[in-house]
Parts: structure tokens; sequence; C-alpha cells
């Protein structure tokens, strides 16, 4: 008897471990809603701060890769009211903003 409480104890620790390393490693995606009149916003904001856009023809920003180093990345402007609003920063790909994650510089929008 003994021994089946103490089997049952050590098996419940395991699986809470597992699943506390399985909850580390995995991530979790905010849905929020980006509108054409964000984009705008962005463009403009980018125009009064004088940022640069990175011109590449060949690079078309996507939803899901990861923009190069080369594309400086910009805080989103103080008006924009977003959910988790440290999270993103933006680009200025090819005239075009782009909405990305900070930390791993993945595209989340694009504007055209």
């Amino acid at each position: 008897m003994r021994r089946s409480m103490l089997s049952l104890a050590v098996a419940s620790i395991f699986l809470t471990g597992a699943g506390l390393a399985s909850a580390q490693t995995s991530t979790t995606t905010t849905t929020t809603t980006w509108t054409t009149d964000q984009g705008s916003e962005i463009t403009a904001y980018s125009t009064t701060k004088k940022y640069a856009s990175f011109i590449d023809p060949s690079l078309k920003p996507e939803v899901g890769m990861m923009l190069p180093d080369t594309v400086s990345l910009y805080p989103l402007p103080e008006t924009m009211k977003v959910v988790d609003p440290d999270r993103y920063s933006y680009g200025l790909v090819n005239q075009h903003p782009v909405l990305v994650e900070r930390t791993t510089r993945k595209v989340v929008h694009t504007w055209e």
C-alpha cells in the first residue's frame, strides 16, 4: 500500500514537471486585428520622424517570416492603441510598414 502511494506521488511529480516544461517551450499568440488606418498612421508617423525605408525589391515580407537584421525596427506610435504595445515594433520595407514581434523579428502583419 505504501509503495503504491509513493509510486503515485512520484508519477504525479513527473507529469507535473513534464507539463511545466511543455508550457515553457510553447508560445501563445494574441490575435489582434490590424486596420488599414493603423498602417496609414504608422506611415504618417514615420514621415514625421524621418525614418528611412529599407529598399530591396527582392524582399517581399510575409506574415511569419523573420526580417533580416538590416531592416531597422521602430517603436509603435504612442497614439496607437493596441493590446501589449511593447511586444511589437515596425519596420519600413519598400515604403510599406511591416509589423513585427520585437523579440523574434517575425512579421505579424503587413500593409500594402
